[in-house]
């Protein structure tokens, strides 16, 4: 089945896709960058360097670091954030759902026994 991915480029050339999404998914199950990260298979800068431009880009942060107590400090997303992922979800399904006959066309239209880029 074909899938659909998107990434938005914004007017402030800022860009947001599944990538920088799961990323604010796997922070908000996990509390922390670095676990979110290694679920990922990305380092900690890499994945700090990620959440720094989504928190950059936009008007609000959607990451913040809580303070440590007993159990340590972690990080969650802010309710700006999980309303970003929310809306970015949004976009992808009505998208999905819009496109459906035209994604279906197109699959139809697929040689079957083509090779992928870089398959042998």
């Amino acid at each position: 089945m074909t899938r659909l991915t998107l990434r938005l480029d914004f007017a402030n050339g800022s860009q947001i896709g599944p990538g920088k999404i799961r990323l604010l998914e796997a922070i908000a199950d996990t509390g922390s960058i670095a676990a979110a990260g290694r679920s990922m298979g990305m380092s900690y800068r890499r994945a700090w360097l990620l959440v720094d431009q989504i928190n950059r880009a936009f008007t609000q942060p959607a990451v913040t670091g809580q303070t440590g107590g007993s159990g340590g400090g972690g990080t969650a997303l802010t309710d700006w954030g999980r309303e970003l992922v929310a809306l970015y979800r949004q976009v992808e399904t009505e998208s999905r759902t819009a496109n459906t006959a035209s994604l279906a066309r197109m699959e139809a239209m697929l040689d079957p026994n083509a090779k992928a880029a870089g398959e042998a």
